[in-house]
């Protein structure tokens, strides 16, 4: 016999979420505390279960294109894309801190930094933007090197999808054989429909990326102005750097050669 609902439940949504466990992790560090130093921490924690479920849904993508299953492969990359676009437009509510409240804690950081989240880096490796350089970053981090090691030795996104394009009998063997089968697709949309709808996502994702690190750059500026980055970085001269990586460039390439029968 259940419980009368709300009475002594086996289950709470207490319980399942781990709420109590979850609202007791938003250390600050200010003394006395800064008002705003609470939003930092919430939206970056955010973003980072944002991470994980990215990283999640790219896992069963890249198996599902080893099986061939495009149609589950397709529903993943939707997810992401949704996902990616919450996390966009979830940077600007960072702007909503005063600047000089911003400033109250943000000392106290040094010498942490957003470069070194390691699951964004995971995304970037697992989407296909491996950096060795990156990598040996991480190398005073057990923990995250060795899951970032992983992901530089295994095959990325990028690799799943043209070597299912190989499969499915497209020439991938070189940069411009993937160009070359990415217009083909491009050209017969209805005869590739489910490789369409895939490449499509794909430049989603790395467009979605590329918004995000654009908009954080805006972010960036607007609160700190030029200020070098907590971790040394050059702040917004190092985030400009990074907006024009591509994770998928061939299907980005492909958009200049198509053309007209």
């Amino acid at each position: 016999m259940t419980s009368e609902y709300g009475k002594d439940p086996g289950l709470s949504y207490n319980k399942y979420l781990r709420v109590p466990e979850l609202l007791d992790l938003q250390t600050r560090l200010s003394e006395p505390q800064s008002h705003d130093e609470l939003l930092f921490i919430v939206i970056h924690q955010t973003y980072e279960l944002w991470f994980k479920q990215i990283l999640h849904e790219i896992d069963g993508a890249i198996v599902w294109m080893d099986e061939g299953r495009s149609f589950r492969v397709n529903h993943s990359l939707k997810a992401i894309t949704a996902i990616e676009k919450i996390m966009v437009s979830q940077i600007h509510i960072l702007e909503s801190m005063a600047q000089i409240g911003f400033l109250e804690f943000r000392d106290k950081l040094n010498p942490a930094s957003g470069f070194q989240s390691m699951q964004f880096r995971e995304l970037e490796f697992v989407s296909g933007q491996k950096d060795e350089k990156i990598l040996d970053f991480f190398s005073f981090d057990e923990f995250a090197f060795s899951r970032l090691q992983e992901r530089f030795d295994k095959p990325s996104l990028a690799d799943a999808f043209w070597a299912l394009l190989g499969r499915e009998g497209f020439a991938v063997e070189t940069r411009e054989d993937r160009i070359a089968s990415t217009v083909e697709i491009l050209t017969h949309p209805e005869k590739h429909a489910n490789l369409f709808n895939m490449q499509d996502l794909l430049i989603d994702h790395d467009e979605n990326i590329s918004l995000w690190r654009y908009h954080h750059v805006l972010m960036v500026e607007r609160m700190l102005g030029m200020k070098r980055g907590t971790g040394g970085s050059d702040g917004v001269g190092y985030l400009m750097t990074t907006l024009t990586k591509k994770f998928f460039p061939e299907l980005w390439e492909a958009r200049t050669h198509l053309k007209l029968n």
